[in-house]
């Protein structure tokens, strides 16, 4: 399945920004600066106001694009050195002058060549290019070139569609957050400009909200909390990759085998396939000239392999492997192969961007008239498996792309199967309309975590062009014919590495006890409750629970609760005479709660119950 490549950008500091770099675009794309709602235009606003104060302090800056974005708005520029956490104070500083001033903002439109002449003059080189390829594209098509629009406040102009509030006194409390690197028109050929990132709200409580849930963010950072937690790290022999530790790898195979146990019991069969492809199998699904630059490309005796991004092709051999007849659908395959992207390095994000990872991927190959009860069973895993963290799925449904393999005719009829079962599902969904895969309609799936922020993680798509027919996949119907199947795509964690680094940050670190990598840590208050604390571990392990550790060093029992704690280990269960003598434990919390005299018949029972049952709490 082929996830969308972002832009490129380089974070500057050790806290990477939560904005996402857009896309290179077109000219039309960077002069249009986003601003499509009255937020939005505040934004934007404020990003003006930033590049006259910018202007002001360093002068002969040059100036690249200054979009509103989702939560607040950036600038990029050409400068002198770079800057400093001071220089944004700076900023700020002129920023509110400007503000104060309430300088309205003009629209002034004026004839190309003479919008062209201003920034030439200005010395704006960025700018000029913008003009510049427009004007191509202009003789391309052979159209006369508009006016250039300029908007103009107090001391500053700037190339610009607009629109913007009606001065900078409507500009709401404001925030500069940090500053990045980004390639200009995100091409890793061109210069590197410093991007500084800003947000600005209607209110000072809008503000004080979003800044408190970036902090928030910082403390859930995954990156963090995998070292905190000694779970992965991630090391520069092999960049976008994630190195799993004992308790990573165990929290990485119980979510695996969760998943595992619902594919078995909806008749999914696990298959393998290898990681190194030819060419040839590229060229024909599409994906060479689709993805080619996402690939990692291997020259073996002068013939070129590439290293896959998806599995979707290859399944189409084990499918064809023999004579398949109208019984043998739904045929469901899953697997979790080993997936190699090549993202640039300036995209990638600890877990959440990688270059190497796993998915829960799975092809389903079934007949026309069976499409619709898959998905129908295919909304149940989705409620299925996010209830076992408590998340509630939203969905998006892509329509035909224009750039799109197969009939049109048949995109619509399949579509419309897709959008009566979304309505059947009661999950909530939105349409995106030509945001399908190149040769699927899909449903995408996003979740909503602890600080409110969106996640995007997994996809069903209904291909019937790409798997079914370049890869010519038949089946004998009841009359003995031969018929194309239908391949669904579908995976609903997505990749493993993504989820976990979205589940570390919704949950804190602290999973619930089911897939936590420590379930329970029992704590001997003395050597001579050692054994007695090991035979508890044995107990609960023998009620279900499947990671207990016994903390038997030589640390005080409140240096021992204190690690168990930073660990966020569900429970810790504490040993001394009076609990060894009655078979019982002091049950402490990670929340704080405790409990006294529990006893361990008890506690395997109702642990081993909480684990077994997937509760989040």
């Amino acid at each position: 399945m082929a996830d969308d490549q972002a832009g490129a950008a380089v974070a500057a500091e050790d806290e990477e920004p939560e904005f996402e770099a857009p896309e290179r675009g077109s000219a039309d794309e960077l002069l249009d600066a986003g601003a499509h709602a009255p937020i939005d235009a505040m934004r934007h606003s404020t990003a003006h106001v930033m590049a006259e104060a910018v202007l002001d302090l360093f002068p002969g800056a040059r100036l690249g694009i200054g979009p509103a974005i989702e939560n607040g708005f950036y600038y990029d520029f050409e400068l002198p050195r770079p800057l400093t956490p001071a220089d944004l104070e700076s900023i700020e500083a002129r920023m509110r002058e400007s503000i104060a001033a309430d300088h309205p903002f003009v629209r002034r439109e004026v004839p190309f060549e003479e919008g062209r002449a201003l920034e030439v003059g200005a010395g704006q080189a960025f700018k000029v290019e913008i003009l510049d390829d427009l004007a191509a594209k202009a003789a391309e098509a052979g159209t006369p070139m508009p006016p250039t629009t300029f908007y103009e406040h107090g001391p500053f102009r700037d190339l610009c569609k607009g629109p913007h509030v009606e001065s900078t006194g409507r500009i709401g409390p404001f925030k500069l957050l940090a500053v990045a690197g980004a390639y200009w028109r995100g091409d890793e050929k061109r210069p590197m400009l410093q991007r500084i990132y800003g947000t600005v709200w209607e209110t000072q409580a809008d503000l004080d909200q979003f800044l408190w849930r970036r902090e928030e963010a910082k403390k859930r950072d995954h990156r963090k909390l995998g070292v905190q937690l000694d779970l992965f790290s991630f090391h520069d022999v092999s960049p976008g990759a994630a190195f799993w530790h004992p308790k990573g790898w165990r929290l990485y195979q119980t979510l695996r085998d969760a998943m595992r146990e619902l594919q078995d019991r909806r008749g999914y069969q696990e298959i393998y396939t290898p990681p190194l492809v030819h060419q040839k199998l590229w060229e024909r699904s599409g994906h060479w000239e689709h993805y080619r630059d996402g690939m990692y490309l291997v020259d073996v005796e002068d013939q070129w392999f590439s290293l896959k991004p998806m599995n979707c092709p290859e399944s189409s051999f084990i499918y064809r492997s023999r004579l398949r007849s109208y019984r043998d659908l739904p045929l469901r395959l899953s697997e979790y192969g080993v997936l190699h992207r090549n993202e640039l390095s300036g995209v990638l994000s600890g877990l959440t961007r990688v270059r190497h990872f796993v998915t829960d991927d799975a092809h389903i190959f079934v007949r026309p008239d069976q499409i619709a009860a898959e998905i129908e069973g295919l909304m149940g895993e989705i409620r299925e498996s996010y209830s076992w963290f408590g998340l509630e799925p939203t969905l998006t449904f892509g329509t035909r792309p224009d750039k799109a393999l197969g009939d049109p005719a048949i995109w619509e009829e399949t579509e419309a199967i897709m959008r009566a079962e979304l309505e059947r599902s009661g999950l909530q969904y939105r349409v995106k309309p030509g945001d399908g895969a190149f040769y699927a309609p899909k449903i995408d799936i996003q979740i909503t975590d602890a600080l409110g922020r969106e996640w995007q993680t997994a996809t069903i798509q209904v291909d019937r062009v790409m798997l079914p027919e370049r890869f010519d996949l038949t089946y004998i119907d009841e009359a003995g014919t031969q018929q194309r199947p239908v391949a669904i795509h579908r995976a609903i964690y997505g990749s493993l590495e993504r989820f976990i680094g979205v589940l570390t940050e919704h949950f804190a670190g602290a999973f619930p006890l089911w897939c936590a990598p420590v379930q329970a840590v029992v704590i001997p208050i003395a050597d001579r409750h050692a054994d007695a604390a090991r035979e508890l571990a044995d107990a609960l392990k023998a009620g279900g629970l499947r990671f207990v550790e016994v903390d038997d060093s030589d640390n005080r029992m409140q240096n021992k609760i204190r690690l168990a704690q930073g660990q966020k280990v569900p429970y810790m269960l504490i040993l001394g005479d009076r609990e060894v003598e009655a078979r019982t434990a002091s049950v402490r919390r990670r929340d704080g709660s405790q409990e006294q005299g529990v006893a361990w018949a008890d506690l395997a029972a109702r642990l081993g119950a909480e684990a077994r049952e997937r509760r989040v709490a």
